[in-house]
């Protein structure tokens, strides 16, 4: 009886022990006060967080159509790391991002953020990793927020020609 109350301990230990080794709560730690430090850091943004996790931050409101999902945006924008380095922007090729809204085809934190724009409209997104490029080293490293200025240029709602 004595052994199978050790094994049964030893076991509980084992489990405790490879449970509290999972590096995700000590990322998402980091990635909550890398974002931190950011907004702290620029005390002139005031972004607004969104439900999903998105901080949002119009920079001019757009005085045309609201987007909507299943329009058509028409977008120029930029992305950067949280320390301002370069993550990618079609400003350089002036090549405008065309793109169905909520089907998909971007990050989900681009998606929603252009869904809180009007046409015309210069908008700044915060996002966590879950809303961004994910926590799985495959475009960049795991648990890596981003920020993103967007211009929506144009909207074409859904079933226009």
């Amino acid at each position: 009886m004595t052994e199978k109350i050790r094994l049964v301990v030893v076991a509980a230990l084992v489990i405790v022990l490879m449970a509290s080794c999972d590096p995700t709560k000590k990322y998402e730690k980091e990635q909550k006060e890398a974002i931190q430090n950011y907004l702290n850091d620029h005390p002139e943004l005031e972004f607004e967080l969104k439900g999903s996790g998105l901080y949002y931050l119009d920079i001019i409101v757009g005085s045309g159509m609201a987007a909507a999902i299943h329009d058509t945006a028409y977008v120029m924008y930029k992305g950067t790391f949280l320390d301002g380095s370069k993550l990618d922007e079609n400003y350089d090729d002036n090549d405008t991002l065309i793109f169905p809204i909520g089907e998909g085809y971007t990050i989900l934190g681009f998606d929603e953020g252009i869904t809180y724009m009007n046409e015309g409209g210069k908008a700044m997104f915060l996002m966590p990793s879950q809303l961004a490029f994910g926590n799985f080293n495959y475009y960049m490293p795991a648990y890596t927020p981003v920020v993103y200025e967007a211009e929506l240029a144009k909207i074409v709602p859904s079933g226009a020609k």
